[in-house]
């Protein structure tokens, strides 16, 4: 069996990476390593994620079905103040990813932010992984690793751990030291399975050399919003992928490169610095940049180097893909809504037809992506675009096309009566507004 890394950057923008047509930073490449992966593999340019906000997109990736079945999910996103309930986390019964892989035979292994909810009700170790490193919340400051909470959020398995350090750089520490901790085992019959997921680069905006920032920014706002530039937030992402070089680097020393199945992507759509070209919107918003997202896999044997795909897919699909690569199964008491992609992998085919849904409690938006075509909804507007055609989703066809705006329309909402309503508890945890910044 192969092991498998599951690679999550937080709120990255749709170009930011240099192989999705990103520009080079003042100091050069921004994601030279990443932009290696996909060279040794496939890029998707109409992948997405399930949600463009942290906690639900979490949601969806562990449990390979849509987000809103469960009750946590509904939060947009979970906050700190949701810390002690017993009703908005990843519940420990539901099967997912990890679970299922762990019972086919896998070591599993979380490195990084987790979001699902806040111990004793809820954990990564409850949820299928054997370890875990990481923060519980959606972000922490890079270096006091604080919460918005004002406290410490810095775990191993369920024990807090004290250890200085820039996180993005301790999160890359400790998953070479897992993959050779772990490489004896998986040369013989235990795989692992490695989800790294970091918090880079989510606010706060901090590089490694701005350790001085940390004392201000733990003490006022993690959201940070009287600073960062795209500088900083470039370099941000440039030292996320050197960490991913050093663990291919770690994968080559331990002759696992060529038996690793790695995806990398990102939790949503990018933030305020994110580049996303030709896209418009981000994080919060069902607008292409809100939720289309970076997909890359290398896989060597299987995937063709250099490829690219316009398979259209979201975050689920690729858990359920990996379920699927890892010879684990579903549990059939609990179905997914994930499909698999391993035909687009292998080759046998080069696309499918592929709906995806989307509902958002905030700004009452609404999605259907179908083949080339999109209906959004904003408040009380609808839209229609040809999304192949019109990536920035500014023509409306709408009033040109009402028939196919009615039909859509009609599908979403059919949609919609298999998932449960949006309770009137649910919140929406917005990090700034008008008064903080000019509209996007």
């Amino acid at each position: 069996m192969t092991n498998i890394i599951y690679i999550v950057a937080d709120d990255l923008g749709y170009a930011d990476l240099g192989c999705y047509g990103g520009r080079e930073a003042q100091f050069g490449q921004v994601s030279p390593n990443i932009d290696c992966l996909a060279e040794e593999g496939m890029l998707f340019l109409e992948g997405y994620s399930n949600s463009p906000v942290c906690s639900p997109t979490r949601f969806a990736l562990m449990t390979m079905a849509y987000q809103y079945r469960l009750r946590g999910a509904l939060e947009e996103p979970i906050n700190s103040r949701s810390k002690g309930s017993s009703t908005l986390g990843l519940p420990p019964h539901i099967p997912t990813l990890p679970s299922q892989l762990k019972k086919a035979g896998y070591h599993t292994g979380l490195i990084g932010k987790w979001h699902l909810g806040y111990p004793p009700h809820f954990g990564p170790r409850a949820s299928g992984y054997d370890e875990f490193y990481g923060i519980m919340a959606g972000g922490v400051d890079y270096f006091t690793h604080m919460s918005g909470r004002g406290d410490h959020d810095l775990w191993i398995n369920e024990e807090e751990h004290h250890e200085i350090g820039y996180l993005t750089d301790l999160l890359s520490e400790r998953a070479v030291e897992f993959v050779n901790r772990r490489a004896a085992a998986a040369r013989k019959d235990t795989p692992f399975f490695l989800s790294l997921h970091y918090t880079a680069p989510h606010w706060p905006w901090e590089t490694r050399d701005d350790a001085e920032l940390a004392e201000d920014i733990s003490r006022n706002s993690l959201f940070h919003l009287d600073g960062g530039n795209i500088h900083t937030y470039r370099r941000m992402i440039h030292h996320m992928d050197e960490g991913i070089g050093q663990l291919m680097a770690a994968l080559e020393a331990q002759g696992l490169a060529d038996d690793t199945l790695i995806v990398f992507t990102s939790d949503n759509g990018g933030e305020r610095f994110s580049d996303s070209w030709p896209l418009v919107g981000g994080k919060m918003d069902l607008t292409e940049g809100g939720i289309r997202v970076p997909w890359i896999v290398r896989w060597p044997g299987v995937v063709k180097p250099g490829s690219v795909s316009m398979q259209h897919c979201m975050t689920m699909d690729w858990s359920r893909t990996l379920l699927e690569a890892g010879n684990g199964e579903v549990d059939p008491e609990y179905p997914v809504d994930g499909v698999s992609l391993l035909p687009v992998l292998r080759g046998d085919v080069e696309q499918f037809e592929r709906p995806l849904y989307w509902r958002m409690n905030h700004r009452d938006q609404r999605a259907l992506r179908l083949g080339d075509y999109k209906y959004l909804k904003v408040n009380e507007h609808e839209y229609l675009f040809n999304v192949s055609q019109d990536a920035r989703e500014r023509a409306n066809l709408a009033k040109r096309e009402p028939e196919r705006l009615s039909a859509m329309r009609d599908q979403w909402l059919a949609w919609n009566e298999t998932i449960p309503p949006i309770p009137e508890d649910a919140t929406v945890s917005l990090g700034y507004s008008l008064k903080d910044m000019p509209q996007r």
